[in-house]
Parts: structure tokens; sequence; C-alpha cells
């Protein structure tokens, strides 16, 4: 009953943090525009992985996607690309953890194949957690960079004295939403890795016993076997041909 409530548990956990990694990756706010000191409050600007977007005091937002490839830096192909195999193997392993719940029974499938394929999925969701949480963290450290940096541009002018106005982006919704669904990611495959355990099947060892049941009323010795020696064979042979040779008055109607 627990191998099977931390089977469930860890499914479903895997399905909230993958759930969670394509919410991620497909939200625009990777990066908002940093309100602190900035005089220009009547637009405001946000970035995600694959489009940019601008939304006035009016309540209209205007997106723009990114018809480039080559054009855009490598640390958000690199994002991309992270977030992209966390979704793949968070799917494959969500697909493969169905057929393993022990809940479920398939064709003539025993508890050894369930284990492998249990442990295959829990490894993958791992695998696609620490891929999210990558992802997330490569672009909240090209933030934290492109920041620091604007902030330095802003103040350079004459000594310090100018402040020039400068667009800076910090963190956004969608990094912290990547962060969760990464984390939930490992612990729900670390729980399938754990319930595979469960579901290996335990070898038993059977003792044999010998015994001889010639009759109802048997007396089992436990002291072994004692071989016989020709002697007590040629003593057996002969008093049961002397048996025979005196027939008793019962042997004739």
């Amino acid at each position: 009953m627990a191998v099977t409530a931390c089977q469930g548990l860890g499914f479903v956990v895997s399905i909230i943090g993958t759930a969670g990694t394509i919410a991620a990756t497909c939200m625009d706010q990777w990066s908002t525009q940093d309100l602190y000191n900035n005089p220009v409050t009547a637009v405001f600007n946000y970035q995600g992985l694959w489009r940019s977007c601008v939304r006035e005091s009016s309540g209209f937002t205007e997106c723009r996607g990114y018809f480039t490839i080559l054009g855009l830096p490598a640390m958000l192909q690199a994002v991309r690309a992270l977030m992209i195999v966390g979704i793949v193997l968070g799917a494959i392993g969500l697909l493969v953890s169905i057929f393993a719940l022990k809940c479920i029974r398939i064709g003539n499938m025993d508890d050894s194949a369930k284990a492998n394929m249990t442990l295959t999925s829990g490894i993958m969701f791992i695998v696609s957690g620490i891929c999210a949480i990558a992802g997330v963290s490569v672009f909240a450290n090209m933030l934290v960079t492109n920041f620091w940096m604007s902030t330095a541009n802003m103040y350079s002018g004459m000594g310090g004295m100018v402040q020039t106005v400068q667009t800076r982006y910090t963190f956004g919704s969608a990094l912290f939403v990547g962060w969760v669904a990464g984390g939930l990611a490992v612990i729900g495959g670390i729980m399938m890795c754990i319930a595979c355990r469960g579901l290996v099947p335990e070898e038993t060892h059977y003792k044999a016993v010998s015994y001889n049941a010639s009759g109802h009323n048997v007396a089992y010795r436990t002291g072994g076997y004692r071989t016989s020696t020709a002697y007590e064979s040629k003593m057996k042979s002969k008093n049961g041909d002397e048996a025979q040779s005196h027939p008793s008055k019962y042997d004739y109607v």
C-alpha cells in the first residue's frame, strides 16, 4: 500500500512539474521592466523566450515575436533548448509512468517490468527538472549581468552626476514558475525511484526437507540416514526367501 501511494504521489507531483515547465516556457514575463527610479511609467515592457511585449497605461498590449534565430543571443538559444529538452523528457516520462503504475494491469506484465519502467520514468523526471532549473537559472544570471551593466552605464556620464534613461529588466514571474516546476519534477522523480525499490519482487529461499511417507504413522529421525552394509542386505534377502518358502495357512482358500 505504501509503495502504491508513493508511486501515485510521485506521478501527480511529476505531472504538476511538467505542466509548470510547459507554462513557464510559454509565458512572456521572463524579464520585466524595472520601474524603480524610472520616470516613464506610461509604457511597460516585458520579454519572453519567444516574443517581446509592450503594455501601455491605457491597457493596450502589443507583442512582437522574434522572427530570427541566428540574430538572437546564444544564451537565449541555450535557454530555449534546455526548456524544450525538459518538456520532451517530462512528456516521455509521463507516458512511461502511466504504464508503470501498479494499479494498472496490461497483459502479463510482471512487477519486475513495472519496477524498471518506474525507475526509467523517475530518472527522466529528474533530468527534466534539472534542465528546467538550469534554463531558468541561466536566464536569471543573464538578467543580473545586464542589470548591473545598465546601472553602471546610467551613472557613467559626467562622473556620475548625470543620469541617463535606460531600460533595465528584472526577474519576471515565469522565472519563479520555472524554478518551482523544476523542483517539483525532481521531487516527483525521486519519489518514483524510491517506489521502484518496493516494486521489485523479493527472492524467496525454501529449505528442502526429505522425508519418507510410507505409512500413516511415520516416525522421523533427525539423526540422518545410515548406509546399509553388504551383510545386512544379504540377511534381509535371506529372511524374505524363507518367508516365501513357508506359506501360511492364509495363503490357501
